[in-house]
């Protein structure tokens, strides 16, 4: 179908990525990788890649000094201990890496961790290493991040500037016009059905159904999934496709639905792009973000149904525990509620005086 053609490029740019950073690991990883590649995502095993590559360029560096990473063998991974593992985490907390200097934070060591745990568990379950001291290590402790979300007027501040262009910088304003339609589907369709970024971008013309007011978007891990919108979200969305269908300059052929200033399928880091321009006006202190805007309409339609199975089911959640983070917000509100409970001075009756 039509539609797959934007993942099934991401998917072969991801394979290709990943067979060149093969090129620069031990030679065992390449069956590790052939090993994973029936249960794992494209996007996975390139991630694996490249929390594998510090790992070993770190083994390298600090245990085997006199080895390059290409060198390393499986008795070498054998003979990793459970410290060699902490004593890893303790350096990402700043390291150097192709001649920069990096650091991770707790979640990132815990992601990187996550990829060392995976490497050699595959290896001792296959029964090449006898022991695996990763699984001796605990995780890092995560802290709660606060949910960040738009409140009620913000949502409606956010579309008026991406509308009128007000607040934008000089060369930001020389742009507006000619993108504002889009801009305006863009936040919409975020604030209006939750969905992820990378569903947003992979958009196809023939992705919708005006007659259902409903739209079809390739999920995690591939599946395909119906989601609806509203008479707002449809509103924004015909606005755009008439404007596209009198831009002459479109190619003829091209499906994808949201097109840059190149006439080509928009890609995420533009995406971001907009987003931050036109919240950073509306709330300068809140680092908004397109997973912000999923966060906001998440919190918004719990609030409306109490229902935290059907947000788990439209945000597309498999875990309903990930949905719950979505209560955050509403502990939030609860905090405002309260804020002027507590009075610091109390006022002299004034039949006292």
């Amino acid at each position: 179908m039509k539609r797959d053609n934007y993942y099934i490029k991401r998917n072969i740019q991801d394979i290709d990525k990943t067979n060149e950073l093969l090129e620069s690991l031990p030679s065992f990883c390449e069956d590790y990788f052939l090993g994973i590649e029936q249960r794992t995502s494209c996007q996975t095993r390139l991630k694996y890649a490249y929390d594998l590559r510090i790992f070993f360029d770190f083994l390298c560096k600090r245990k085997y000094r006199k080895k390059d990473v290409l060198d390393l063998t499986l008795e070498d991974l054998e003979g990793v201990t459970n410290n060699d593992i902490e004593f890893f985490l303790s350096y990402l907390s700043h390291y150097r890496f192709n001649e920069k200097s990096l650091s991770c934070d707790e979640r990132a060591k815990a992601r990187k961790l996550s990829a060392v745990r995976a490497m050699f568990k595959y290896f001792f379950n296959k029964g090449l290493i006898e022991v695996d001291n990763s699984s001796k290590v605990q995780t890092p402790k995560l802290h709660e991040k606060e949910i960040i979300r738009l409140e009620a007027d913000e949502v409606s501040k956010l579309i008026d500037i991406a509308e009128s262009g007000s607040g934008l910088s000089r060369h930001a304003s020389g742009y507006h016009d000619k993108t504002k339609i889009r801009d305006i589907a863009i936040i919409t369709l975020f604030l209006g059905t939750g969905i992820r970024i990378s569903e947003l971008v992979g958009l196809d013309n023939d992705s919708f159904d005006f007659s259902n007011n409903s739209f079809i978007v390739t999920r995690k891990g591939g599946n395909n999934a119906i989601l609806y919108f509203s008479d707002e979200v449809r509103y924004a969305l015909e606005e755009y496709i008439a404007e596209k269908s009198n831009d002459p300059k479109i190619p003829q052929g091209e499906n994808a639905f949201f097109l840059s200033m190149q006439y080509k399928r928009i890609n995420v880091r533009s995406v971001e792009i907009l987003v931050k321009k036109y919240s950073s006006i509306v709330t300068p202190l809140k680092k908004i973000t397109p997973h912000k805007l999923r966060s906001t309409y998440g919190t918004r339609l719990y609030n409306e149904t109490g229902d935290i199975y059907v947000v788990a089911d439209v945000l597309g959640h498999k875990d309903v525990n990930t949905t719950k983070k979505h209560y955050a917000a509403i502990t939030e509100d609860n905090r405002k509620r309260v804020a002027n409970a507590v009075k610091l001075r109390i006022e002299e009756n004034k039949d006292e005086k």
